[in-house]
């Protein structure tokens, strides 16, 4: 087989490729950058309530001077499941636009619903953004209560989570609905609507 030199055209369409992809890629990273920061992400009038409960955690505030992020806790580090989560963060916007949680009533009343996708989306994740601070390989357990030491040495062999016991780490858990009350509240959004 007879090696061929590629031809001036081949390469300059190769290096134009490259250079769209190069400037769409560090475009794209740069509008990620932009909105993963915490100020951004609480622009959203939906969102004040959720800060406020967040500036009062360890997470926030603590003797170490360390700061999780919104986006530490909700966006991946990874460029494509990144890319997955901004784009389904586009409702989030959607329904701040639309009026959907535009409230403090409307928020509460689809708390419950929406803690709940972020928990199945972790446990899917296998608490991804956690693990990214909190490794069970780096705890020291000798430092920890004998609760704790006891639940973390086991939750792995039990196919335990960080979210699936830390689910009210970050925010006030929501209380969970009493039966019935999800269709009260969805009769009451499409009377609000309609």
């Amino acid at each position: 087989m007879k090696w061929t030199c590629p031809s001036r055209k081949s390469i300059c369409i190769g290096l134009v490729i490259f250079f769209v992809g190069g400037v769409s890629y560090g475009g794209l990273n740069t509008f990620f950058s932009y909105t993963n920061r915490t100020d951004f992400c609480v622009s959203c009038h939906s969102m004040q309530k959720n800060y406020e409960e967040y500036k009062e955690t360890l997470h926030y505030k603590n003797a170490a001077g360390i700061q999780a992020t919104c986006a530490d806790c909700h966006v991946p580090k990874a460029f494509l499941p990144k890319l997955h989560a901004k784009v389904m963060a586009a409702k989030d916007v959607y329904h701040e636009i639309v009026g959907t949680v535009d409230t403090a009533e409307k928020f509460e009343a689809r708390r419950w619903e929406m803690a709940n996708h972020v928990w199945d989306k972790m446990r899917a994740s296998d608490s991804r953004e956690c693990r990214s601070c909190h490794d069970y390989g780096n705890m020291d357990m000798s430092e920890q209560d004998r609760m704790a030491r006891k639940k973390h040495t086991r939750a792995p062999l039990n196919g335990k989570t960080c979210i699936d016991c830390h689910s009210g780490v970050a925010h006030t858990e929501p209380l969970e609905p009493f039966e019935g009350e999800d269709e009260t509240a969805e009769a009451q959004d499409s009377t609000d609507q309609g």
